[in-house]
């Protein structure tokens, strides 16, 4: 088939497999416990002392989330399990192998393990100093989850990459709404196939959140239709299998959530909204896999707009992908697509990121509810008009708008909400 896109469909496909990938656990403190895996791997030996830095979002996003299998909170426990006995070669599922006796072994460690956040440009940054015998390792990844940029034996250098200062290195290309559409509706189906683990791998999530982790919101809501104060719908459902799949991997379940850019919550929110959709509208594997693959991309699209961390939830523009692709399975053209994401712009724009942590499911379940209405305001014709704040008739222009919002406008927002949660640390 003439390829007469904009971008080519291997290029896409591409960005799906680098962007949609599993994680084990909230992405910062795993971060840390994969800089610490590098670090005693290259010891050869479990070190006996780590100093670690972060930046002052990585500080924000690791201090009160589940670190997966030690049943703690916080970057400590994160670096000290990851350096008793993290898989650095797993990336974002480092944590995979370990056991409770790992677990007891990190706890020792944890007198010896401090944690300070460091002024740097980057605003996803780590950087891990082990110490055995008279032996130190450094590594610092930074920019990108997995991304090292230094290793340092000995102040010897293993290993270097340049560093790009200032914001997060974006690996996507920019994207467009009408390409990444035409390519959802257009592509072979066995060229995206792969795309349904997601779907499996977060309802497995959600199904374990079903359970009761964490704030239970999933299982609250669950019981609450059970007890007829809330009806069995399509909302709902969407609010019930995101929220539960956040509920687990916050709470440090011991199953991966399939990310999105990095986050397992974007991937939670792009994925589980799609996933109600499909199952309350009936549709097939081919139809639920075409929306997910609209799902994703639009969430990858719009986070390429905005540094990686930042004061803004990017759950909720995670779920503004989630609201476009239910709006096609509703029968929706790109108009209405495009009618979609500027109301969920209109309507959750200025939820902020105050850190990771349990309460983070309680945002996914409001993007969530909040993807269903817009996309069901769309297909019946109501939307956001251009008169009203950052929305503007073309949906790329207010998507560009959210990301000003995001990189520029919520700076000291960003600061602030730091400087609080430092002060409580320190409390």
């Amino acid at each position: 088939m003439q390829n007469t896109w904009p971008i080519e469909w291997d290029t896409l496909i591409e960005i799906l497999r680098r962007e949609v990938k599993p994680a084990l656990g909230c992405t910062e403190p795993i971060a840390v416990a994969l800089a610490a895996a590098h670090c005693r791997e290259r010891l050869g030996a479990v070190p006996e002392r780590l100093q670690v830095w972060v930046s002052g979002n990585l500080f924000k996003n690791g201090m009160g989330v589940g670190v997966p299998g030690t049943g703690m909170t916080g970057l400590p426990i994160a670096a000290a399990v990851g350096a008793v006995a993290g898989v650095a070669s797993a990336g974002l599922e480092v944590l995979k192998a370990i056991s409770s006796a790992d677990v007891d072994r990190a706890r020792n460690l944890l007198a010896q393990t401090q944690i300070d956040v460091k002024d740097v440009p980057e605003v996803l940054y780590v950087e891990v100093l082990a110490t055995h015998d008279k032996q130190q390792v450094r590594c610092v990844i930074c920019t990108d989850h997995t991304r090292v940029v230094l290793l340092e034996h000995n102040g010897e250098v293993v290993q270097q990459q340049s560093r790009e200062p200032g914001v997060a290195v974006q690996h996507a290309p920019r994207l467009s709404l009408g390409a990444i559409i035409d390519f959802a509706c257009q592509v072979p189906y066995d060229r995206i196939a792969f795309i349904r683990e997601a779907a499996e791998l977060n309802q497995a999530l959600a199904d374990e959140g079903l359970r009761g982790y964490g704030l239970s919101i999933g299982r609250m809501l669950t019981e609450q239709i059970e007890r007829r104060l809330l009806s069995d719908d399509l909302m709902t459902l969407a609010m019930r299998l995101a929220s539960a799949a956040s509920d687990a991997r916050m709470d440090g379940a011991m199953l991966p959530a399939m990310s999105n850019s990095g986050s397992g919550n974007q991937g939670i929110a792009a994925t589980m909204p799609v996933v109600a959709a499909a199952r309350f509208l009936g549709a097939d594997d081919e139809r639920l896999c075409r929306a997910l693959v609209m799902s994703h991309l639009l969430a990858i699209h719009i986070k390429t707009y905005q540094n990686k961390l930042s004061a803004l939830c990017a759950a909720s523009t995670a779920a503004m992908g989630a609201g476009a692709a239910i709006t096609w399975l509703l029968g929706g053209n790109p108009q209405q697509i495009s009618l979609c994401i500027n109301n969920m712009i209109g309507d959750v724009a200025g939820i902020i990121c105050d850190g990771a942590g349990s309460a983070c499911s309680m945002k996914v379940s409001t993007s969530a509810s909040a993807a269903v209405k817009a996309a069901l305001m769309a297909v019946n014709g109501f939307g956001v008009s251009a008169r009203e704040g950052i929305v503007c008739d073309d949906a790329e222009q207010t998507i560009a708008n959210l990301g000003h919002l995001s990189r520029e406008g919520m700076q000291q927002t960003d600061q602030q909400i730091i400087a609080i949660m430092r002060a409580k640390q320190a409390q």
